[in-house]
């Protein structure tokens, strides 16, 4: 049974997103428990390898069982195949890396939150009128911040969380938030480990800090 909590919300509440895949489960879990543990509630599995349906499984029946208030979410889906395969194993949310109107129906039709990602205005245009909420600005290195200055006034309904390439520096984080982001998804930069660093402590601090910065301000 789905529960009732709105992730889009979630996520403006908590808008540190770790964007992660491992081919091994258990290290998936153990990703998961640290970043939980650093205050993050809302978390973005990556639709990547052989290993992504039965690894989300496995993280889907440990949030269900330890830690019900965290939202998880499954990204890189490019099908409907492939979103209703997600949906039904329980996704809270859906991420592409693209914009498909088929992909729109599909999501809204098992109201499950869909995020597209979008590079052009074109494609911005065209989430919004397919019924995003949400925006993922990808990748969001290249686009950069200027990018999204110049295009958020002519969309002033839509929120927008850049993903790709985020750093997890003061200075960047405090730049795309006053740019007027709603969340940010961070991916390698968030998982590099620091050298020899035994176990997922650092990556709990680490969350921890990114979570201090955007709260900041």
């Amino acid at each position: 049974m789905k529960k009732e909590i709105d992730p889009l919300k979630v996520i403006q509440d908590y808008p540190v997103i770790p964007v992660y895949y491992n081919e091994d489960a258990q290290t998936c879990i153990e990703v998961l428990k640290a970043c939980y543990a650093g205050g993050i509630r809302v978390f973005e599995f990556t639709n990547r390898g052989q290993n992504a349906p039965e690894n989300f499984k496995a993280l889907l029946s440990y949030r269900n069982e330890h830690l019900t208030d965290m939202q998880l979410g499954i990204g890189t889906i490019k099908t409907v195949a492939q979103a209703e395969a997600y949906i039904q194993l329980g996704a809270d949310f859906i991420v592409s890396p693209i914009v498909r109107e088929d992909l729109a129906k599909v999501t809204a039709s098992n109201n499950i939150l869909w995020v597209p990602g979008c590079m052009t205005p074109t494609e911005i245009n065209l989430a919004e009128e397919l019924g995003a909420p949400l925006v993922k600005l990808f990748p969001g290195d290249t686009l950069g911040i200027g990018f999204l200055k110049a295009i958020k006034p002519l969309f002033p309904n839509l929120k927008f969380m850049p993903t790709g390439g985020v750093d997890v520096t003061k200075e960047n984080i405090d730049n795309w938030l006053n740019a007027g982001v709603t969340a940010l998804g961070f991916g390698s930069k968030l998982f590099q480990n620091t050298e020899n660093a035994a176990g997922y402590n650092w990556l709990t601090e680490r969350c921890q800090l990114l979570i201090n910065m955007v709260n900041k301000n």
